[in-house]
C-alpha cells in the first residue's frame, strides 16, 4: 500500500527498535504480550526467535531488530511481542514481532504522511508505507503485509500444518 492509498485519519501503534521509531496500523495489531520465553525452532533463520503458544495456537516470533539488519533484541523490562495479523493470498496469518518497547497509539491524517525516502534508510523501501512525524520525531510507518517475504510466510504456514498434523 502506497502513501496515496492512505486516506482519512488512521491510528498507528508506535514501537522502538534501537533509536528508531516505527509504526503499524492498529488494524493489524491483535495484542501486545510481555516477552517471556520462546521455543527455538531448529534450522529456522536467525531473526526467527522461535514460537509461542497463544491460546493453543503456534505463533512464530520474529526479532524485528534482526529482521531489519540491527543487533539482536536484548530482553529488558520494556521488551515485548506485538502480535500482528498479516494478509497473504487472502489468508490472515498471525505473527509475533519482538520489539524493544511499545510507545503509544496515535492518529495521523493522510496529509501528515510523506512517501518513504529513496535513500538514507537501511530498510528496503517496499516495507515502508510512509514517513510520519510526531512533534520533532520521524516515524517509519511500516506496511506489515510486506515486511515478511513469501518464503517466510510459506514456512510459517507449513509450521502450522505440521503442528496440526502432529496433534491430529
Amino acid at each position: 500500500m502506497s502513501v496515496s492509498s492512505i486516506n482519512g485519519t488512521r491510528q498507528y501503534l508506535t514501537f522502538q527498535l534501537g533509536e528508531e521509531i516505527f509504526a503499524i496500523d492498529v488494524a493489524n495489531v491483535r495484542e501486545i504480550l510481555e516477552f517471556n520465553s520462546v521455543t527455538r525452532v531448529p534450522k529456522s533463520p536467525e531473526y526467527m526467535r522461535g514460537v509461542i503458544n497463544l491460546r493453543g495456537s503456534v505463533v512464530p516470533v520474529f526479532d524485528m531488530r534482526l529482521k531489519f539488519g540491527m543487533d539482536r533484541t536484548e530482553r529488558t523490562i520494556n521488551t515485548c511481542i506485538v502480535v500482528v495479523e498479516v494478509s497473504y493470498e487472502g489468508e490472515d496469518i498471525i505473527i509475533g514481532a519482538l520489539v524493544d518497547s511499545v510507545q503509544e497509539v496515535f492518529e495521523l491524517e493522510a496529509d501528515q504522511i510523506e512517501p518513504a525516502p529513496k535513500i538514507g534508510t537501511h530498510l528496503r523501501t517496499e516495507f515502508i508505507r510512509g514517513m510520519g512525524k510526531k512533534d520533532e520525531t520521524f516515524i517509519i510507518i511500516l506496511d506489515i503485509d510486506k515486511v515478511f517475504s513469501i518464503e517466510e510466510i510459506t514456512s510459517i504456514q507449513e509450521m502450522g500444518e505440521e503442528k496440526a498434523a502432529a496433534t491430529a
